[in-house]
């Protein structure tokens, strides 16, 4: 569908590395297991997970979001990864609890307690795919990336996201299943009001400040989606690179970003390490947006959580 070319240059010579992608062996599905935080953003989970009707999903995790994510592997030319892909998601909604298990027994009740079935993602992973393949993706209403890769030499690993889609249903309506008799007596969830709630609260300066956020988070890349959660709304690729809370108490925002505060000189009332802070959302790096003149004070900020997300 596309075509990345990667050259090796030398101080009077250039050399185009030849990328390959033979049929994804076994090795290469280990190795993003074994990594699958670093590359794309997800919990390692369990590996060829059994369904009760004789499925096995190759990769099961949890994102930072705390989403449900399934990957799947296409191994030969011929197989319907994308397909497969959304029957395993469909089993996995009707079978919340076997998950909610997976997350209690290796991150805790806490976590478990946290899932969130709003929006689960289905990630297919494939030496490539047919311009057919992504067609299709776009025409459904479901959270699904399509992800190529190629291998330069016996180092290099190129992940390339080819075309990624989001539900179009009101993801602010997420659903929530106690999981009393998985983690114990179940506590109630929090009376804090939601970023939703927040919105509403906003007086008028302060939502014309986000939405000139959001249009500009959203115009950095046509991979960029939201999410909303409970405390906050994140601005995604495979990984998030903004989270972003609303404050109408104090009429400003807070957005969390990937960036290396050590990089930053940082500013009173603008910018803050919370490396050792709690904090709802993702993200080492603490801004504050207050008006027109600070959103543009921070977007150069914003461009660069963007570019390494």
């Amino acid at each position: 569908m596309t075509d990345i070319k990667l050259f090796h240059t030398g101080e009077n010579s250039v050399a185009e590395l030849q990328g390959t992608a033979m049929a994804l062996e076994k090795s290469l599905q280990t190795l993003i297991e074994k990594n699958m935080e670093a590359f794309l953003g997800v919990r390692f989970l369990a590996s060829e997970f059994a369904t009760t009707n004789g499925g096995r999903m190759d990769s099961l995790g949890i994102d930072e979001n705390g989403s449900p994510v399934i990957i799947e592997y296409k191994r030969a030319s011929n197989e319907n990864v994308i397909n497969q892909g959304l029957f395993y998601l469909d089993w996995l909604m009707d079978h919340r609890r076997d998950f909610e298990w997976l997350v209690l027994e290796r991150f805790g009740a806490e976590q478990a307690k946290a899932v969130d079935w709003g929006s689960p993602r289905l990630i297919c992973i494939a030496g490539d795919f047919t311009k057919y393949d992504a067609h299709a993706v776009n025409q459904m209403n479901r959270n699904i990336e399509l992800m190529r890769y190629r291998r330069f030499g016996d180092e290099l690993l190129l992940f390339e996201l080819l075309t990624s889609t989001s539900e179009r249903t009101n993801s602010e309506k997420s659903v929530s299943v106690p999981i009393s008799d998985v983690a114990g007596a179940g506590r109630a969830r929090s009376r804090q009001k939601t970023v939703t709630q927040y919105l509403a609260d906003a007086d008028q300066d302060l939502l014309d400040l986000y939405e000139a956020t959001k249009a500009f988070l959203l115009a950095l890349g046509d991979d960029v989606q939201t999410k909303t959660l409970d405390n906050y709304i994140a601005f995604r690729r495979l990984k998030n690179f903004a989270c972003v809370e609303v404050k109408p108490q104090i009429r400003h925002l807070k957005v969390y970003l990937k960036v290396n505060p050590d990089t930053v000189d940082l500013e009173a009332n603008f910018t803050r390490d919370v490396r050792s802070i709690g904090h709802f959302g993702t993200g080492d790096l603490e801004v504050i947006v207050t008006d027109a003149a600070s959103l543009e004070k921070a977007k150069p900020l914003f461009e660069k959580s963007y570019d390494v997300a």
